[in-house]
Formats: C-alpha cells, structure tokens, sequence
C-alpha cells in the first residue's frame, strides 16, 4: 500500500464531498441546529404544559391553588366553565384540567376529605407523566399552607441527604447535546462511507479506479480516512462551539482523550459503511440497510436507557458493537472526567472491533470490485 495514492483518493473524496450540498448540509446540521435542538426540546421535562381550571368553588382557597400554577412548570391557568373541559380536552387545548368542586373550601375546614378531580390527556406523554405528580403537590402544599396557616416540612425519620455528582443542578439539557454527538458521530460516518462508495459507483468512476495502479486496500483505506476525518473536525467544532459555546454545558474530561477513542470509533463504523455499500445496489436501497443497523446500534448502546436495564443477552450481544465501548467511553470521558487508566478496555476493545470490520470489510470490497 502506497501512501501517496492513498492520499490522492482521500483528497478525490474529499472534493467530491465539497460537490455534494446535501451531505454538506446534513453534517452541518447534525452538528449544529440537531443539537441545540435537543438541549432545549428535552421532551421528559414538564415545560409550560397548558391547564385549565374549573372553579365551582370560587372561594379563597381555591383561588390560591389556582394561582400556584405559573410558569415555567405551567402555562397561566386558563379558568373555563365545566361545560367547556370534555370539549377542549378532545380538541387538544389542554393538557391538564382541575375541577375543584362547590363548597370544596368548607368541606376541607369540616376535615371531610373532599376529592378533586384532575383530567389529563395521557397522549401527552411526557407530560402527563410527570405532571400529575406535580399537581398533586402543588394543590397538597396549598391546602396544608392554608389549614396550618403555614407550610411545614414533612417530618422523616430519617435524614436523606441528596449528593448530585457530575451535574449538580440536575440539569437535563446537560446529557442531551453530548448524546446528540455521539449519534451523529456514529450516524454520519456510516453515512459518508457508503455514499462515497455508492457514488463511484453511480457516476461510473468505479471503473475507472479499476485501471488505475491502486489496490482495493487503498481505495479503501483513502475513503476511511477522509471520510473519518470529516466527522471527527465536526464533532470537535460542534463540542468546543456548540455544546461549550452556546449551550455552556461543561465537559469534564480531556477532549483530546474523547477525539482519540473518536478515530477508533470512526475506525470501526467507517468500515461497516463500506461494507453496507457493498451489499446494497443503490442509495435507497444503502438507506433502507441504514434504518436495520443504526436504530440497534443507537438503542441498545446505552445511549438512551442504561445497558444494565436490558436482558443479560441483549448485553451480551451488544458487546460486538462498537457503539456500545463508544457510548461507555464517551460518557465516562465527558460527563465524569475519566482519564485513561479508566477507559482503555474501550479503547482496546474499539481497536480490535475496528480490525476486525476492516477484515471483512476489504473482502467484501474486494468481491465488489471485480
């Protein structure tokens, strides 16, 4: 293998990247817009959720459970008529409706346990999940602060004491953006790979590489490196500008550790794009291949639900995956500041997957080109 003519090939491929707006703009926004997007969407988070209100009461204490709703928990409760809950809530108005029933005041001064009702549209999921329990503290705390005349602590008889390492403020918008990144790390290498290769051969310039005096090992190895280092220059600017620049989330340990188990990453998933362009005839077909490999990849990885929540074989298996040792690695380099003598059995272990998928990736592409 000569080096020359493996650079000469990453360059081809590198233009011919520059010529493809399309792909340019999906790296951009997977390392950009994607990730803000992520940070501040956070779907788990009850964020302005819209309640209605239905005070049959019309009494102080209803009006102080009715003003305890406000953002950034809740939209400003919207007081509507009874008549107007079923409907507005089969139209999607609403989220949450609370209808605090007459003479609900008096029955609490009388201790007679009076019940409210709490409609919630459960479509919502992410919402209605969590909002319940909010509502339900929010009008206990009203009620207790209104009969005591003061809002007192509830006595425990043991003293929990709560130590949030690694993000203190229990921030969620912290592990999205990270996570956002290593999926589009993952994502667009595979991507980048197999279209380089779908296009040589759709353009008709896979013939032409055929008379040439280069060998299947550089061809290959020139869109492993070019490709590769596309990704890894992005998701470097995307953390130093976008995750530490505009979102201010901090990043615990050494980038330059993180960007080393990267190229490994990139090693490995570069390999099983060519060889997912090698089985596949053309780009709808590549893509088809992508939607069977990259939701497994991304779902049993550990990037979304922790591994240890998954059956052992689920684990087992998972274990043959790169993304797996990336996730790992990833989120002890940057969530907790893990240095080398911690991660390097994923360093390992992406390095001898990384090989063995260029083993069986250059055979298939050998097969390919003849």
């Amino acid at each position: 293998m000569r080096l020359a003519n493996v650079f000469h090939l990453g360059v081809k491929e590198l233009r011919g990247l520059a010529r493809d707006p399309m792909l340019l703009i999906l790296i951009v926004y997977s390392f950009s817009l994607s990730i803000y997007t992520a940070s501040n969407a956070t779907p788990d988070t009850l964020n302005r959720a819209a309640i209605a209100i239905v005070d049959e009461d019309d009494s102080p204490i209803s009006s102080r459970i009715i003003t305890a709703f406000y953002p950034p928990f809740f939209s400003v409760p919207r007081l509507i008529d009874r008549s107007e809950m079923d409907r507005r809530m089969d139209a999607g108005l609403d989220t949450f409706a609370l209808n605090i029933p007459p003479n609900f005041q008096r029955d609490v001064l009388a201790q007679r346990a009076p019940a409210i009702q709490l409609n919630i549209d459960a479509t919502r999921m992410s919402q209605a999940f969590t909002g319940g329990g909010y509502v339900q503290s929010i009008v206990s705390g009203e009620i207790d602060e209104y009969t005591n005349r003061f809002r007192g602590a509830t006595a425990l008889p043991v003293n929990l004491v709560l130590r949030a390492r690694f993000n203190p403020q229990l921030d969620k918008s912290w592990f999205m953006p990270i996570s956002n990144v290593i999926t589009s790390i993952t994502m667009l290498s595979i991507v980048l790979t197999g279209a380089a290769l779908i296009r040589e051969r759709e353009h008709g310039t896979i013939e032409h590489l055929l008379v040439m005096p280069v060998t299947p090992t550089e061809v290959m190895v020139s869109k492993i490196w070019s490709m590769g280092l596309v990704v890894l220059v992005a998701s470097a600017l995307s953390l130093a500008w976008v995750v530490q620049g505009i979102l201010n989330v901090p990043i615990q340990g050494s980038l330059a550790l993180f960007l080393a188990g990267t190229a490994l990453q990139l090693f490995a998933t570069t390999c099983m794009g060519i060889f997912l362009a090698t089985i596949a005839g053309s780009m709808p077909q590549f893509g088809l291949l992508l939607m069977l490999v990259l939701l497994p990849l991304q779902v049993l990885s550990g990037a979304m639900t922790p591994r240890e929540s998954m059956p052992e074989i689920i684990q087992n298996l998972m274990l043959a995956a790169p993304n797996t040792h990336f996730v790992i690695l990833a989120q002890a380099i940057l969530f907790r500041g893990a240095g080398i003598s911690i991660v390097w059995p994923q360093l390992a272990a992406l390095f001898a997957i990384g090989v063995i998928f260029f083993y069986f990736s250059l055979r298939r592409f050998r097969r390919f080109l003849r």
